[in-house]
């Protein structure tokens, strides 16, 4: 994946780097002209010094050398260039040049050499010295320029991120906001605060959240609409069949007829409702906001029609329930608690027992539905939970309940948690995050 930072950066600092390193090049030559004119006029000049002696007729001689000064030497020739007098391996000498590099008993030199006319006829004088100050100086110089140019350098970078940082913070904060939302919230982004340059991107995405939001609405509708469509006459359909049962009392073979079209109607209108159900909870929460409730409360709204179910089946139906209170969408909440203990109550066998509990520990709310069933062995536990997925056959049923169930527990920030029963049987535990109070 590409990055505007690292491309912004690397054509921002690539050519800052070799702007300095051309510069520093520059200034390097620029301070080390100087030094190398003066250098040469302080040799020239004792040069001159030398010449002048010579001219009068007097024996030249170099001044005393200072300590760790450069070593120099000195030669005088006649004009056939034989040596008169100073250093007699002095390098050949080019009258009237400018200052030349040379070598004296293997060490690089710089010379200067003059013609003077004496009584005795032209003569030819030369001064050499060692390089040894000069390259001290040039070695200075060039690392007082690494010095500078390093910190400008780091100085430059350091703008440069700090620019490109605070160029890509809308970016960065038009991320944050996005990753803070909620999968139900399709609010468009707020274009007032969007630089020029991305207000054309912003655009566009805010044109696809409403595509998405008019498609979530769509859905919304089609599922409102189904739910009314399917429900009332299927509603109507068990109505009739109670009806022909009662009429057609006295005939065992249509009233047994009748009593599986009964069942098979009612396992038609659980599967609409699960189907309906998980629909909802694969949306996020299309049929709300979050709100504050208390889940015991909430329990207690739900749970009484299954109570006669429970009495049918000769099965104890216990609730443990305490103050929980969450945030949540009531009405699929509700879905979540109907299918857990619908559940129970299916797998759990006659004379057996189920208990519904909910309470808050510490900074969490536990909703637990338990049951005598036969249990879920620890391999089939993750299963379960998809579509479909059934344990066995004998147990009417769609195999939708925990599917539900895990979306739902997904959209509200929970997690479900599947284990054994103390006595055997089934434990479901749902744990959602306990509501601070305000």
């Amino acid at each position: 994946m590409s990055s505007i930072r690292l491309r912004l950066l690397k054509w921002l600092l690539g050519p800052i780097l070799l702007v300095n390193l051309v510069l520093a090049a520059l200034v390097a030559g620029l301070a080390w002209t100087p030094a190398q004119v003066a250098f040469d006029g302080g040799l020239q000049d004792t040069a001159n010094g030398l010449a002048a002696r010579l001219a009068a007729g007097a024996v030249p001689q170099l001044p005393p050398a200072a300590p760790n000064a450069d070593r120099s030497w000195f030669v005088v020739r006649d004009g056939h260039g034989r040596h008169l007098a100073g250093a007699a391996a002095f390098p050949a000498l080019r009258p009237g040049a400018a200052p030349y590099d040379a070598e004296v008993d293997g060490e690089p030199v710089r010379v200067v050499a003059l013609a003077v006319q004496t009584a005795d006829g032209e003569r030819q004088l030369g001064v050499a010295r060692t390089l040894r100050q000069r390259l001290e100086v040039r070695s200075a110089i060039v690392r007082s320029l690494v010095v500078l140019v390093s910190l400008v350098t780091l100085t430059l970078v350091g703008v440069v991120w700090l620019s490109v940082s605070n160029g890509l913070r809308p970016l960065a904060r038009i991320r944050a906001e996005l990753a803070a939302r909620g999968p139900g919230d399709l609010a468009p982004i707020p274009q007032a605060s969007v630089p020029y340059e991305i207000a054309p991107v912003v655009a566009g995405f805010n044109e696809l959240l409403d595509k998405v939001e008019a498609g979530a609405r769509a859905q919304r509708d089609f599922l409102a609409d189904m739910a009314h469509q399917l429900r009332t006459p299927l509603a109507g359909m068990q109505l009739q069949l109670e009806w022909l049962r009662a009429r057609h009392a006295r005939d065992p073979d249509t009233v047994r007829s009748l009593g599986m079209m009964e069942l098979a109607n009612e396992r038609m209108i659980r599967q609409v409702n699960q189907l309906l159900a998980l629909a909802r909870a694969r949306e996020g929460r299309p049929d709300g906001q979050h709100a504050p409730l208390d889940l015991a409360q909430l329990v207690q709204e739900t749970i009484q029609f299954f109570v006669g179910q429970a009495a049918v089946k000769d099965i104890d139906l216990g609730f443990e329930l305490a103050p929980a209170p969450v945030e949540g969408d009531a009405f699929q909440l509700r879905d979540l608690v109907d299918n857990l203990v619908d559940n129970a109550l299916r797998y759990a066998p006659a004379g057996g027992w189920v208990t519904v509990s909910c309470a808050q520990e510490g900074d969490a709310v536990l909703f637990r539905v338990e049951d005598s069933g036969p249990g879920i062995p620890p391999a089939r536990r993750a299963a379960v939970f998809e579509r479909f997925v059934r344990l066995d056959d004998k147990t009417t049923g769609s195999g939708l309940g925990l599917a539900i169930v895990r979306d739902i527990a997904r959209a509200h920030g929970a997690i479900v948690l599947l284990d054994g029963a103390e006595d055997g049987g089934t434990r479901v535990t749902v744990r959602f995050a306990a509501r601070v109070a305000t």
